[in-house]
């Protein structure tokens, strides 16, 4: 059995996509998954399993949309995966504010052409590290205002990306490492 870290894409407390933990894991512990938890409500989840990375983020997509409702993207990574992207994390250097550091998962790889055109793009005060496992963000002010997020993310890749901060991503990686 692995455990697999499932980052769900654009989970609201209200709403569309509103998908209640509490649901969640009741859904996942019905189709078979060992150990189900979930952390705060914005859509984290870890799950035991024999499947394949892509093969859990597939098949927790469509439960997800069967049972609960909102068809999400869902992004499965390891433990491991997730603790190599904070440990890459290219912003540690002095003067930048850990909290302003946003790290994104996409749901597939993008092309090369797209990632090319991206990483040549002005972002201003942002800025923007692109790596084969992740987008390392660093927004030093107010993320609503700022000329890079996670739309523009998607909008350059036409890949379904969610992002997390690093004390999300820590605690994820702590809790894939709990013994049962």
């Amino acid at each position: 059995m692995r455990t697999f870290i499932i980052l769900l894409r654009g989970v609201m407390p209200t709403g569309k996509n509103r998908v209640p933990m509490a649901r969640l894991r009741e859904v996942m512990a019905a189709a078979g998954y060992g150990r189900v938890r979930t952390w705060i409500a914005s859509g984290n989840l870890l799950v035991d399993t024999r499947e394949s990375a892509p093969e859990t983020a597939a098949r927790v997509r469509a439960l997800i949309n069967q049972e609960i409702g909102p068809d999400l993207a869902v992004i499965a990574r390891s433990a491991e995966e997730v603790n190599r992207v904070l440990a890459d994390n290219p912003f540690e250097a002095p003067g930048h504010d850990p909290a302003r550091v946003f790290y994104a998962f996409f749901e597939t790889r993008p092309g090369d052409d797209k990632l090319a055109a991206l990483k040549q793009r002005d972002f201003g005060d942002n800025k923007l590290i692109l790596t084969d496992s992740a987008a390392f963000m660093y927004i030093p002010g107010d993320y609503t205002k700022a000329k890079l997020n996670a739309a523009v993310l998607e909008k350059a890749t036409d890949v379904a990306i969610t992002m997390r901060n690093g004390n999300t991503l820590t605690k994820l990686v702590e809790m894939a490492y709990e013994k049962a």
